[in-house]
């Protein structure tokens, strides 16, 4: 969730406000199949694959198109918000799960955001770009484990 803000602050323009907003709207429609019980297939690699992805598109100061980047992130969403979704404990209300995990997720990206914004004008580039080949060796770990 870090990386998501991480990388829109990266980006700028319009990118720092909706990456991070397509990440929670869909990963609260992700978490509704979830908590359906509707599975996704590949879900665990989707997360895995997120996290190592968002680091190497970090580390590389990758900066694509809006279009793209909101459907990659889209994408993740899915994978995160239904495993949130699937994950709820028995007997909680998923109203109240579900703005929690929204909230939490909402408060990681501005951090996230704040890290990115705040390392480029407080030491350089390249601190945030080492942000995020540490974040894709967390990736990598979690592939391998």
């Amino acid at each position: 969730m870090i990386a998501v803000g991480i990388w829109a602050a990266q980006m700028g323009g319009c990118s720092l406000w909706a990456v991070p907003l397509t990440f929670v709207a869909v990963m609260a429609l992700g978490g509704t199949l979830g908590m359906a019980g509707v599975q996704v297939p590949f879900g665990e690699q989707g997360i895995v694959i997120s996290v190592l992805t968002l680091g190497v598109l970090i580390a590389a100061s990758a900066h694509l198109a809006l279009a793209p980047s909101v459907i990659l992130v889209g994408l993740f969403a899915i994978f995160h918000g239904q495993a949130h979704g699937a994950e709820m404990p028995v007997g909680a209300s998923g109203l109240e799960y579900g703005i929690g995990f929204i909230f939490a997720t909402a408060l990681l990206h501005v951090c996230g955001i704040g890290i990115g914004i705040g390392v480029q004008r407080l030491a350089s580039a390249p601190w945030v770009r080492f942000a995020g080949v540490a974040i894709a060796l967390c990736g990598a770990y979690l592939w391998l484990s």
